[in-house]
């Protein structure tokens, strides 16, 4: 149930990138451009791991996470940042607690594809451990 992957950015060259990459891996996955469409996207039941873009417009990845935390929808998530800043904004310090992982792009395909295979294993003791 939980190994899909939600990418959200709102640069459609990375959300074609990473849509590619993931396939050819045979790991599903659905796009977002935006919070808002994130938003939207965990109110239907997606579970799974979300690649965050942190620069957005309207919404940005931080103020994204801040709502999923606040509404309720992290559970059966694992939230995971994709972005260009190479360091982390201070928000990071106080997310940490949601966000175990911070990818810079460009990203390695490989090194991608075995971050999302990892946080899967994750997931999965976590839905284990519930029933």
């Amino acid at each position: 149930m939980g190994n899909r992957v939600m990418a959200v950015d709102d640069d459609p060259g990375v959300l074609f990138t990473v849509q590619a990459v993931l396939e050819e891996a045979g790991i599903e996955i659905v796009t977002a451009t935006g919070g808002r469409e994130c938003i939207d996207q965990l109110k239907k039941g997606f579970n799974g791991l979300i690649l965050m873009d942190v620069m957005m417009p309207e919404m940005d990845g931080w103020q994204t996470i801040k709502a999923i935390i606040s509404e309720g929808l992290l559970n059966g998530n694992v939230i995971c940042i994709l972005s260009a800043k190479h360091v982390p904004d201070k928000e990071m310090d106080e997310l940490k607690k949601y966000v175990p992982e911070y990818i810079q792009k460009p990203f390695d395909p490989d090194e991608l594809i075995m971050t999302i295979r990892r946080y899967f294993a994750v997931i999965s003791q976590k839905e284990h451990n519930q029933k």
